[in-house]
């Protein structure tokens, strides 16, 4: 009796140590190339966010496990057809991509650098948690970069395989005249073997007890995704490198500390359809040199608090009662202004059809929240009484290979219709009523989607067959949940939403 009683108050403290500590990944939801820094106390995150708007998010944290959003760096990046998905441009997969944040005499900086205008940008606040951001931008475009402050200048580290340096004008307002210039590490993936498929990128500095420390991802061929640093005594070398990480495809990222002096590496996997989603590695000292990982490895528990959860931090569920929409809310692409409120009917998000498009894709002012693995849920309801001839409006798995269910307004009758980018329109039904409600599940396991609708709100049919999520370069974002609207032939149609509730199926 008593070796089963050991057993049992073993067994029982085993769990609560687990059920009280953070597992990885610290967030199951799409937050790619990650930048953090630490404030006294307060740790804060940035992350990129691509085509949508607003964008380039700032998120903050106590414990490094549970993060709440602050807000967004821009409203949006640029007024160009591309960005505005205007005269058959878009911007998939380009937009604003990994970012930088840093802290330095007061004074909060996030940079950013988009392929779609060509130009890197620098936003400035002293109130990272309230404050506006002032912008300086200018060309080119420094690819991956890493802002860097030493000994009073500034300088962005960047580059793809051969790594430069370069020193910055006093006020940011572009690369220095006659400055610091130059390549520190010409091939930063050749401690990983060299023959890599993807060259090392995503540069982070860090100057830590007098040691410049480089960090980069590479993927060599026939491997993964791995983590690559170099170390050197003076900034602009020379640079000795050496292979830190390489498991599970854990990779890109940096090096944050806590107040009581414990290190961690923070970076991101490929978890399939979901996104790219953020892990933590605990970090040791040995020779001068970061070790990254447990032997190795990256563990699935962590000595951190454990995870309260994503809801309502990075996504929530919505009744829209307020004048403005909350920050978990993001356009895919700059919003059209004029067509949508949460005003002209009280409680409801008004969409409404201002251009002619095509599919989901080209549809102006789809509104978009992240989804959340490893199973998550979002039901809205729609009045589909403003709809117009021609009209298409729903519930969207946002994705190149996407699929929606919702409403189609064809010769003057509604139809409910399910369908998918790859299969095309799988099931129709003749619909009679002006209310509905629908519903998007997703498993991430198994990387599948369903759709259900229902009239009453409690009693749900499937909608459709499930299809398969697969996460595409061409996008190179994780699914998100989309509300929709757009017009096929006539423009000035809207439909309501009630509400959009978000649920977590851990």
């Amino acid at each position: 009796m008593r070796s089963i009683l050991t057993v049992v108050i073993l067994f029982c403290s085993i769990f609560k140590i687990s059920a009280q500590s953070a597992h990885n990944p610290i967030i199951y939801a799409d937050v790619p190339d990650l930048s953090m820094i630490r404030v006294d106390s307060v740790y804060y995150m940035s992350s990129t966010t691509m085509h949508m708007s607003p964008g380039l998010p700032i998120m903050r944290s106590t414990d490094l496990v549970n993060w709440q959003l602050l807000g967004y760096v821009y409203d949006t990046l640029a007024d160009v057809d591309a960005l505005n998905l205007k005269n058959g441009k878009n911007a998939y997969g380009q937009g604003s991509w990994a970012s930088s944040l840093r802290y330095e005499n007061n004074t909060f900086y996030a940079t950013t650098f988009s392929g779609t205008t060509g130009k890197t940008y620098i936003y400035t606040t002293k109130d990272i948690e309230k404050g506006d951001w002032e912008r300086h931008d200018f060309r080119p475009l420094l690819h991956d970069h890493s802002l860097f402050f030493d000994n009073g200048k500034a300088y962005m580290v960047y580059g793809s395989g051969k790594i430069r340096i370069t020193e910055l004008k006093p006020d940011l307002s572009g690369i220095q005249p006659g400055g610091l210039d130059q390549v520190i590490i010409e091939n930063a993936g050749l401690p990983a073997g060299g023959n890599v498929g993807l060259p090392a990128e995503g540069s982070q500095l860090f100057k830590i007890d007098g040691a410049y420390f480089l960090f980069n991802i590479c993927w060599p061929k026939g491997g993964m995704r791995t983590v690559v640093i170099h170390k050197a005594d003076k900034l602009t070398g020379p640079y000795t490198g050496r292979v830190a990480l390489q498991d599970k495809g854990v990779a890109q990222g940096g090096l944050i500390n806590t107040p009581q002096g414990n290190w961690w590496a923070y970076l991101f996997k490929d978890q399939g359809a979901v996104g790219r989603v953020p892990y933590l590695v605990p970090v040791q000292w040995k020779d001068g040199w970061p070790v990254l990982g447990v032997n190795g490895r990256v563990p699935d528990s962590l000595e951190l608090p454990a995870s309260k959860g994503y809801i309502p931090g990075l996504v929530a569920s919505d009744e829209f009662n307020e004048k403005q929409l909350p920050l978990v809310w993001q356009w895919n692409h700059n919003p059209d202004n004029k067509s949508w409120s949460l005003t002209r009917r009280k409680g409801y998000l008004r969409l409404t059809t201002s251009h002619i498009a095509t599919s989901p894709l080209d549809a102006r002012n789809t509104l978009t929240q992240r989804t959340i693995g490893p199973e998550c849920s979002a039901i809205t309801s729609v009045d589909l009484s403003g709809m117009k001839e021609g009209d298409v409006a729903g519930l969207l798995l946002l994705q190149k290979n996407f699929g929606w269910a919702g409403i189609r307004m064809l010769e003057g009758k509604k139809y409910l219709v399910m369908e998918t980018a790859v299969s095309g329109e799988q099931q129709r039904l003749p619909l009679s009523k002006n209310k509905l409600y629908l519903k998007a599940s997703c498993d991430f396991r198994q990387d599948k989607g369903s759709f259900y609708y229902s009239f009453d709100g409690e009693k749900w049919s499937q909608l459709g067959d499930s299809f398969k999520l697969v996460y595409t370069l061409p996008h190179f974002m994780g699914y998100r949940f989309g509300l929709f609207n757009y017009a096929a032939k006539t423009t000035g149609g809207y439909a309501d939403f009630d509400f959009f509730h978000i649920e977590d199926h851990q």
